[in-house]
């Protein structure tokens, strides 16, 4: 038997339920993990809340690390013994699970268990975003919401390193610093300023080449406004509520701007993909390009405690859960 924290009917942070599941043995193509480290990401919690549907009930989770325990017939990407992670596929929240074997990455040497849980899918996102989504050229000028989330310390010290200068957003004091000490040039905080206002005074009445925006609803309109002519707003989360546009035309009268809402489930849909923007990242994290910072961690079964802290933006950099 293996705990799994499961949601049953979706809702708040208390749709979490903690159950004792047997997994059994791994199918065709499958191989058996022993979890060591369990990432939160804000997908996890707009699966539970059902902003994102998910046939019930469901394992919730989306991104861990471990040890290869058993393999199935035919596979061939992993062995018993390796040291793994994987994101994007539902059902980590569990100290052991089944999960198709090409979806999992190797941890190199060097990378910490913990490290890998924190780091895959936050920064992947930041790998497609930076490099796919609008590949960064040296000299630009970026904008990235929540600069001091998970997600945000990991892409705006990746920018930095590409060579463009980096303005974020962040909610207080606190995150600001944050912020400041890992890849941006300039941090606004959105509580305390109006961030448009401040981008066109950071560039002179320019606006920047690109704004990255997780939040969603509530920094959208702004967003536009912060972007030079023909810039792209990058909209790839929906922290504050999801965006709708019923007048495509304001895109025009801002400066012929380009949206476009991206995700990891097509830009890594094929294995070699996977591996080419794992391997992107911990390069960066080995060269110390990038530092991952793990703000703080929560025992699995306070999966419920971690959603509540997220979801209140009450902590910096990567969260992680511990079977």
């Amino acid at each position: 038997m293996t705990r799994v924290i499961v949601v049953n009917q979706t809702g708040g942070p208390e749709a979490l339920a903690s159950e004792e599941r047997s997994i059994g043995q791994p199918g065709p193509g499958e191989a058996r993990i022993r979890q060591t480290a369990i990432g939160l990401n804000f997908i996890d919690t707009y699966q539970r809340s059902g902003l994102y549907p998910v046939p019930l009930p469901f394992v919730a989770g989306n991104e861990a690390a471990g040890v290869v325990t058993a393999i199935g017939e035919g596979v061939t990407e992993v062995k018993v013994g390796d040291r793994v992670c994987y994101q994007g596929t539902i059902g980590a929240y569990a100290e052991e699970r089944l999960i198709m074997a090409a979806k999992l990455v190797p941890i190199p040497d060097g990378v910490d268990d913990r490290i890998a849980a924190a780091a895959l899918l936050k920064g992947l996102t930041a790998y497609y975003l930076l490099f796919k989504t609008w590949p960064m050229q040296k000299g630009e000028i970026v904008l990235w919401h929540a600069a001091a989330g998970g997600t945000g310390l990991i892409a705006t010290q990746w920018a930095r390193a590409l060579g463009a200068t980096v303005i974020g957003t962040a909610g207080g004091a606190e995150k600001v610093k944050v912020a400041l000490e890992h890849g941006c040039h300039h941090v606004i905080d959105y509580r305390a300023d109006d961030f448009a206002a401040r981008v066109k005074e950071i560039t002179g009445g320019r606006g920047v080449d690109v704004v990255y925006d997780g939040v969603g609803k509530a920094t959208f309109e702004g967003s536009l406004d912060c972007l030079r002519p023909r810039g792209l707003l990058a909209s790839f989360g929906n922290a504050s509520g999801v965006v709708s546009i019923p007048d495509l035309g304001i895109l025009a009268r801002k400066g012929s701007l380009y949206v476009t809402r991206p995700t990891g489930a097509h830009y890594f849909a094929r294995r070699d993909d996977l591996l080419e923007g794992a391997k992107a990242l911990f390069d960066a994290v080995l060269s110390g390009a990038i530092k991952v910072e793990i703000g703080r961690t929560f025992a699995l079964d306070a999966a419920a405690a971690a959603h509540r802290a997220l979801e209140g933006r009450e902590t910096t950099g990567s969260v992680v859960l511990l079977p």
